[in-house]
């Protein structure tokens, strides 16, 4: 059906399932393909059903949610995955953001925010509440993974120089957290040129998602 999201539920509580799918149900907009009770299931019914978003619990027997996230972007940048979760600390976000997650939730939300989140994940927008953004950004920068001192920020830089000088300001607009019609509106661009930029940023600097755009830029910076 043209114009409908297709969503696929990945939890291993059945209770939570049923709760996820009845909020689901209220949005017209919005049709549940899927459901699966662990990580493997998820990625068999991903490749398989190819829905538009995946909300993902973390923990899950079998395989866990961060684990399915990593194997389904394998396949590339779709479906849209959205990590639930009841803890929200720092590891678990970068975790699946650095797997490739386009964001997350906590599972205690208000279920319009539900609704809204699938919606701007389908259409292409961060899942992160810009006053969480900063602090992921410190986290990740303050803690490098295999670089020394200063390695980080060199390739940050390296690779932020290969950029045109639009698309570096599309990139400096991205770390900010804003959304797609924020930063069309702050650089005088459409929305959907915008999206078009994001796009080609995300593959140019090898990112899975805006949240490690925002990364590379701030490390840049160090």
């Amino acid at each position: 059906m043209a114009g409908v999201i297709r969503v696929l539920i990945a939890d291993d509580d059945p209770l939570v399932r049923v709760g996820l799918s009845m909020v689901l149900g209220a949005g017209p907009d919005l049709q549940l393909v899927g459901e699966a009770a662990d990580g493997a299931e998820a990625v068999e019914l991903a490749r398989r059903l190819r829905p538009d978003v995946v909300l993902m619990d973390i923990r899950m027997p079998r395989m866990d949610g961060l684990t399915a996230t990593g194997e389904i972007r394998r396949a590339g940048p779709e479906p849209a995955v959205i990590v639930l979760t009841t803890f929200d600390t720092d590891e678990h976000l970068l975790g699946a953001l650095r797997l490739g997650a386009n964001g997350f939730l906590l599972k205690d939300i208000a279920p319009e925010a539900i609704l809204d989140a699938v919606r701007r994940a389908a259409a292409g927008e961060p899942i992160l509440a810009p006053a969480v953004l900063p602090r992921l950004i410190t986290h990740a920068v303050g803690r490098p993974e295999q670089a020394g001192p200063g390695e980080g920020a060199a390739r940050a830089r390296a690779a932020l120089d290969r950029l045109s000088e639009r698309e570096r300001e599309v990139a400096e607009a991205v770390a900010t957290g804003s959304s797609n019609a924020e930063i069309g509106a702050e650089l005088h661009m459409s929305v959907p040129t915008v999206k078009a930029y994001v796009s080609r940023l995300l593959e140019k600097l090898g990112c899975a998602n805006r949240v490690q755009v925002a990364i590379l830029v701030h490390e840049s910076r160090q």
